[in-house]
């Protein structure tokens, strides 16, 4: 049967010729299969955000190209697996530049839940618990028609922080009433054993890395990095002596958000001293407060080189 051919009204001119940065579709979701080494595959049900650049030229980008690439491409991994969710994503945004032959640049972000194994600390009681991985990748058509790309992996990562200053006001609160009845000694010698009070916040990190081309990172790691950073890790299934445990350990490394970030600064130091100097880094942290109604952030941006650099790495 022959096909109808309509008009192709986005090719026309726009009535403001001005050109947009990202045109595309949001929100995209597919069932995904990524192989792993020496280990089962995991299903993931990432949800996809492409764009492409659209010139002053041009009325309006060709949508349906964009569900029409992902499909392409997740079609292609039957045949061809993929081993990373951030390489899937290098190969569409190569792809969105070959269908959108009027783009110069094209983005996409994939964000998947993830699944994970945790064990609890006192009990050992084995649970699975979700968190978030996060991968992006960029495409730039170059002059000669050659594509860069760059890709990213990450996670997104929920923990528990507790705050140091209501931790030190009720530590020297503790103290004045201490020394109603016992001398500076026998105080020291009971401070050094009972666990101070403070509030507690709901941790969420962040991390993003530009990883090289022929290189992988195993978004596990990352994850473990973002938990060790805050104050304590939280687990899905705690009896008694676990919440014990968590609560105490917590309250032994009291951290500020910053303090979050500094560590997952110096652990990505120790751990990818191979990465590329101009590999780019995202690392964030957002407390959500229990006393406050509002939150607490902090973030660093930056190049692994910069950051060597600040840090006097070699």
């Amino acid at each position: 049967m022959k096909i109808k051919e309509f008009p192709d009204t986005q090719e026309k001119p726009p009535e403001t010729r001005v050109s947009l940065t990202r045109v595309g579709v949001t929100g995209v979701k597919k069932l995904i299969k990524i192989q792993r080494k020496n280990k089962r595959p995991i299903i993931l049900l990432p949800e996809f955000n492409v764009y492409v650049n659209l010139p002053d030229y041009q009325k309006g980008a060709h949508m349906s190209r964009n569900p029409e690439a992902i499909n392409e491409i997740i079609e292609d991994t039957i045949t061809q697996p993929e081993t990373q969710l951030e390489s899937l994503c290098a190969k569409l945004v190569k792809h969105l530049l070959e269908k959108h032959e009027y783009a110069i640049t094209a983005e996409t972000e994939a964000k998947s839940e993830y699944m994970i194994t945790k064990v609890s600390p006192v009990t050992k009681r084995k649970t699975q618990e979700t968190t978030k991985i996060i991968a992006k990748a960029i495409a730039t058509k170059n002059k000669d028609n050659t594509i860069t790309v760059k890709k990213m992996i990450g996670a997104e990562v929920v923990g528990m922080t507790v705050c140091p200053c209501a931790q030190e006001s009720t530590e020297q609160n503790t103290k004045d009433k201490l020394k109603e009845f016992l001398d500076d000694k026998t105080i020291e010698k009971v401070m050094n054993v009972v666990t101070s009070a403070s509030h507690n916040q709901r941790g969420i990190g962040t991390i993003l890395i530009e990883v090289p081309e022929k290189q992988d990172i195993n978004v596990e790691d990352i994850i473990n990095i973002i938990q060790d950073s805050m104050s304590s890790p939280v687990c899905e299934i705690l009896k008694r002596p676990d919440e014990n445990h968590i609560v105490t350990k917590a309250h032994e490394n009291p951290v500020f958000v910053e303090d979050c970030v500094r560590n997952m600064i110096k652990k990505l130091i120790i751990k990818y001293p191979e990465l590329p100097a101009e590999s780019q880094l995202t690392i964030r942290q957002v407390n959500e407060e229990s006393i406050h109604q509002h939150n607490a952030f902090a973030e660093k941006t930056t190049t692994m080189g910069e950051l060597r650099k600040e840090m006097g790495a070699n």
